[in-house]
């Protein structure tokens, strides 16, 4: 089944990592990007600070801020990382202290985190050196944490937008992937994640958890998001406009609103060591 992924595609022929031109296109609009981007389901981040040692997070690519601010309600304290200035200072508008750089080449400075988040975001990180860097900050019982959102929409308006892109976007990966759905494509994504801290070394056996829920979209709801999404963040102004005049016909044959279901996909290991 073809399904449209939450987000953020690199460049076909580049590992994630090195396709910087698109992991920095998302500020292009980043009050769009915070207001209509899905959040994370509760039970995850439930789980995520209730598997750490203390409340002292580093949220790497926070973008915006939407997963750290989730965590601070949650009682966390929250430090981001995100090599993007745009996305950074929406994020610090909102209360949140922002340093801009990437996590590979980021200085720690001696300080330790009792866990690391990335949400949305690890797959455009080194996952060797990201995930090193990572157990260099984490303190002994830390815990590293990347996850992803991977969105599915019924099958009825699934068929309808695969042509969608079949039309406007021929070579695009939901065209060239159509027997791969964003969970599995997520869940490969965090198995990467895993081999990156496995071959560290300093991190436990890597875990991955899984979290299902439903969010009801309305047509403008969705048209809203899309252009916020790896795939659509630089594409030119016409392609784009069909992509949406498509999708929002799409959605209004049947009836004009639908329910997404996600998968949260969280890959995790616990920093080894002794305080």
């Amino acid at each position: 089944m073809t399904t449209q992924s939450s987000g953020n595609t690199p460049a076909p022929g580049l590992q994630s990592h090195q396709a910087r031109e698109a992991a920095e296109s998302f500020g292009v609009d980043a009050e769009r990007y915070d207001r209509t981007r899905p959040r994370y389901p509760e039970a995850m981040v439930e789980a995520i600070v209730a598997a750490s040692p203390g409340r002292r997070f580093l949220d790497v690519g926070i973008g915006t801020g939407i997963a750290a601010r989730q965590f601070q309600m949650a009682g966390c304290s929250v430090l981001g990382v995100e090599p993007d200035e745009r996305m950074a200072e929406f994020a610090r508008r909102t209360g949140i202290e922002v340093e801009v750089s990437t996590i590979e080449t980021w200085d720690p400075r001696g300080r330790q985190f009792d866990a690391i988040i990335a949400g949305q975001t690890w797959h455009w990180v080194d996952p060797v050196l990201g995930a090193a860097k990572a157990a260099a900050a984490l303190r002994p019982g830390g815990r590293l944490a990347v996850f992803w959102n991977a969105a599915e929409q019924p099958p009825e308006l699934n068929a309808a937008l695969a042509e969608v892109y079949r039309r406007a976007m021929p070579d695009s990966p939901i065209t060239r992937g159509a027997a791969v759905s964003a969970a599995q494509g997520y869940a490969a994504l965090g198995e990467k994640a895993a081999d990156g801290m496995r071959q560290v070394g300093g991190f436990g056996e890597p875990e991955q958890w899984q979290f299902e829920w439903e969010q009801r979209y309305t047509r403008d709801e969705w048209l809203a998001q899309l252009p916020t999404t790896g795939l659509h963040t630089r594409l030119p102004a016409d392609v784009l406009e069909q992509v949406l005049s498509g999708t929002g016909a799409a959605i209004d044959a049947i009836g004009g609103s639908f329910v997404n279901r996600f998968t949260t996909i969280v890959a995790t290991a616990v920093r080894e060591g002794s305080a």
